[in-house]
């Protein structure tokens, strides 16, 4: 059975983005996006909200711009090779190959997918996230906290769930960066 690994990029605070919407500040510098490289290998389906998806798509094209960097260009081939299903009410249509349109999240649908996956599952966003944590979906969590405090914006984590997690493994980065892996009991 695969897992259902959530992971974002966060500030210390736990924000993924900050008051005004930007997340600038957390763009990873070479050692930890081939850290997360490494990670997204794993990864067969990747589960985005539209918001998340109309930022990721990008990586579409990445690998072709003139001076892409080796790590950016190898996540952009991690990223097309995987299946990405894409949950909207209001996109009519998706730009990117392997991707499918879905109206709503469907947890008993995601559970079955989890049941015949072979490789993991990554469930971005964190609106798209809360609801799979609140349908005890979610199975790993990464956590890249950046040595920054936004002061508010877009929490990482839902709020209103709990949950016991187990650590998993952990990272420190030469930027300051930390990982933080849990595994949900």
């Amino acid at each position: 059975m695969a897992r259902l690994v959530y992971s974002a990029i966060a500030s210390l605070d736990g924000y993924i983005e900050d008051a005004s919407g930007s997340f600038a500040w957390a763009a990873p510098d070479d050692e930890l996006h081939a850290f997360v490289n490494e990670q997204e290998r794993q990864v067969g389906t990747y589960l985005y909200g539209r918001r998340m998806y109309e930022t990721m798509r990008v990586w579409d094209e990445v690998a072709f711009a003139d001076g892409t960097s080796a790590v950016a260009a190898d996540y952009a081939a991690i990223w097309r090779a995987a299946d990405k299903i894409v949950y909207s009410r209001t996109l009519t249509e998706t730009t990117t190959a392997r991707t499918r349109l879905e109206r709503s999240f469907d947890p008993a649908a995601v559970r079955a997918l989890k049941a015949q996956a072979g490789r993991d599952i990554s469930v971005g966003g964190p609106g798209l996230a809360a609801e799979a944590f609140r349908a005890g979906l979610v199975d790993d969590l990464n956590l890249f906290l950046v040595p920054v405090l936004v002061g508010g914006g877009k929490p990482a984590l839902p709020t209103g769930v709990r949950l016991d997690l187990e650590p998993a493994g952990h990272h420190r980065f030469a930027g300051g960066a930390v990982h933080l892996r849990y595994r949900v009991r």
